[in-house]
């Protein structure tokens, strides 16, 4: 080899080897697992909060982090199975959409950080020590307020001044809807109105339970907070026009796909504030040290095409309350 050609190709390799190292040297990208109890499709509307909340963290996905999902699609029993995927995976954090995602997630890994969204009863169901200090690999965001269940009840009766008698839709593949169940029941009982409440394990199982609240003479109906009841809002809502029977549900999607009215927590919200979790684990934070936090904002949303269609008039003082009306 010619003494010029030596060098230069010497040159060049001192040029390379620095390359190489650097390329090495860079810090893997994390990744966050996220598991959703309903549909992608379903749950889209406040899924899609979480990496704007991420992005005004300064986060961007594919640029800073990774995101695996995996969807139950409305199916609880698929949790357990798709937390195992996910676990497998080794990533840095899980962002779970439910309480029983939650439960599955925990289930399956004691160490990986635990990112909970719309939590019932934390601590009740074990996932947590306390709110204030969790002490486990969870923590997250509350899907309740004090008072939540017994302001809808109030609201049903607002809708039905002379109704007597309340039903409550249940999922009972659900744990979280337990306890939900006795806090309609107490409510109602404190009003002087009776209930009716009809247990569904599949999706198909719905369009009967309907037609239970009206042969059981319900004036009224509250669907209680399920991944499997959003994913089927319209069969739902469906169901409930032909019957012509009021409804009450936890989730604004319901109101947007022809459901009457809805009280709860803004779904979107407690996504894009479930970031705040995230980036404070991605800096070194354990779960456990982060205290669970309550929604920060309930809304009320009616649909008054919908009040129409089943002959019913939406009281002004309520409609003057709304957050939002659907016209």
């Amino acid at each position: 080899m010619k003494r010029r050609e030596f060098i230069t190709l010497l040159g060049g390799a001192a040029v390379a080897w620095p390359c190489n190292g650097l390329a090495q040297s860079r810090p893997k990208r994390p990744l966050i697992g996220f598991l959703g109890a309903s549909s992608k499709a379903a749950g889209a509307r406040y899924y899609s909060s979480f990496p704007l909340g991420m992005r005004e963290l300064g986060h961007s996905e594919g640029r800073d982090y990774g995101l695996e999902e995996r969807y139950a699609d409305g199916d609880v029993s698929r949790l357990p199975l798709l937390a195992e995927e996910l676990v497998r995976l080794k990533p840095d954090a899980i962002l779970v959409a439910t309480t029983p995602g939650a439960l599955a997630a925990k289930q399956a890994t004691s160490s990986i950080p635990i990112v909970g969204v719309n939590m019932t009863d934390p601590v009740g169901f074990g996932l947590v020590t306390s709110e204030a200090r969790p002490g486990t690999n969870v923590t997250g965001v509350l899907f309740r307020l004090e008072g939540l269940t017994e302001k809808q009840v109030e609201i049903a009766l607002d809708l039905m001044p002379a109704a007597t008698k309340m039903g409550i839709l249940v999922d009972v593949n659900n744990p979280s809807n337990m306890l939900q169940r006795r806090e309609v029941e107490a409510a109602a009982g404190k009003l002087g109105v009776s209930t009716v409440t009809v247990d569904v394990r599949t999706v198909d199982e719905i369009s009967g339970a309907i037609q239970t609240f009206v042969r059981e003479g319900a004036n009224i109906v509250i669907v209680l907070a399920s991944a499997m009841f959003v994913n089927a809002r319209r069969q739902i809502a469906t169901f409930a026009l032909v019957s012509r029977l009021p409804t009450v549900y936890n989730f604004r999607e319901h109101i947007e796909d022809g459901g009457l009215i809805s009280y709860g927590i803004d779904n979107r919200q407690n996504f894009r504030r479930a970031a705040y979790f995230v980036d404070r684990i991605l800096k070194g934070e354990k779960p456990g040290d982060l205290p669970v936090e309550f929604p920060t904002k309930v809304e009320l949303v009616v649909n008054v095409t919908t009040a129409k269609a089943i002959g019913l008039t939406i009281p002004p003082t309520l409609l003057a309350r709304a957050d939002e009306v659907i016209e």
